[in-house]
């Protein structure tokens, strides 16, 4: 389900030049050092009382990427030493040299259901795996401007006789806990009349598994990461992604709400980007090109409606695309 271009033509392109200016030497930590994410309970919606986020930032010497462990090719691990990788990951780097230029980078390893929480209080300074941007998420977090559009499919084993989400009716399908997904699925399941057994993973990497042990016949989530997952398979001869898409989603780097400052420069550094061609080139690097751990290539071209996002950026939530 493309994007209409009626909403995409009046996108707002505003870079806005609230910057925090940060002097000394630029430093990074070389060795990303991975947190244990605790179990945050969701904070209420009531008007923030924290300290701004650069301000925070500067006092604590550091600065709190929320990461995913298992969602190539947007944020995933690497080896043992948990090296975070991915299209958003880098995008998260190369906006924080410029803003926080010294701050060191700690990574901590966060899942779909906790982001949001982890965000809230103040845990994770800036999330960058593949959130969806909602409007139920925006009355709880921030979203900069959308730097992926999403196609939620489905993938199979290669023999499945599966090739539509017409067929799904009375059949098992994994997905994500905390993912839109799940909502996806409800809604197909209306749809058909059918009932459709869902079984929850508490991440990508546990449903893909349940996908391919057999005890689901089908794993639904966004179209790139069922890419990012049956690349890093065992066999990854032995899946495929088929059917229609269920629906297209805006994919968003996060952080806390009522931080028009924070927000102001994460959002010019990622249109800067947008403007010079580098986001095309960092796209390339992630979905055209052959990526780590196995080296191959996801072969996913930039969509239209990505490209008229980065000639238009803006923040629009997924209902804004639904009128």
């Amino acid at each position: 389900m493309a994007f209409p271009l009626k909403a995409l033509a009046t996108a707002a392109t505003a870079a806005v030049a609230l910057w925090c200016s940060a002097t000394g030497a630029q430093t990074q930590a070389q060795a990303p050092t991975p947190a244990p994410a605790p179990a945050a309970p969701a904070a209420p919606s009531a008007p923030s009382t924290q300290q701004p986020t650069l301000d925070k930032i500067k006092a604590a010497g550091k600065v709190v990427l929320g990461v995913r462990e298992a969602s190539p090719p947007m944020a995933y691990a690497l080896g043992a030493n948990e090296k975070f990788v991915g299209y958003h990951v880098e995008l998260c780097e190369r906006v924080l040299k410029e803003i926080t230029p010294q701050a060191r980078m700690e990574y901590m390893a966060i899942t779909a259901q906790n982001t949001l929480a982890l965000v809230q209080n103040g845990t994770v300074d800036i999330g960058c795996g593949p959130t969806t941007n909602n409007t139920a998420r925006q009355q709880q977090v921030s979203f900069a401007v959308t730097t992926y559009v999403s196609e939620v499919r489905m993938a199979v084993r290669a023999d499945s006789d599966l090739n539509s989400v017409s067929q799904l009716g009375g059949r098992t399908v994994a997905a994500s806990a905390g993912t839109t997904a799940v909502q996806m699925l409800r809604k197909q399941e209306r749809a058909l009349g059918a009932p459709i057994k869902t079984l929850l993973g508490k991440d990508h990497q546990e449903s893909f598994l349940l996908m391919e042990s057999g005890r689901a016949d089908a794993f639904v989530l966004d179209d790139n990461l069922l890419a990012g997952a049956i690349s890093t398979s065992k066999d990854p001869a032995g899946y495929r992604i088929a059917g229609e898409p269920m629906g297209s989603e805006p994919i968003a780097l996060l952080f806390r709400k009522d931080d028009p400052a924070f927000k102001a420069a994460v959002d010019g550094v990622l249109v800067r980007l947008m403007q010079t061609g580098e986001l095309e080139k960092i796209y390339a690097k992630w979905f055209t090109s052959p990526i780590p751990p196995r080296n191959q290539s996801l072969n996913l071209p930039m969509s239209a409606t990505l490209r008229q996002l980065i000639a238009a950026p803006n923040d629009k939530p997924l209902e804004a695309y639904l009128k």
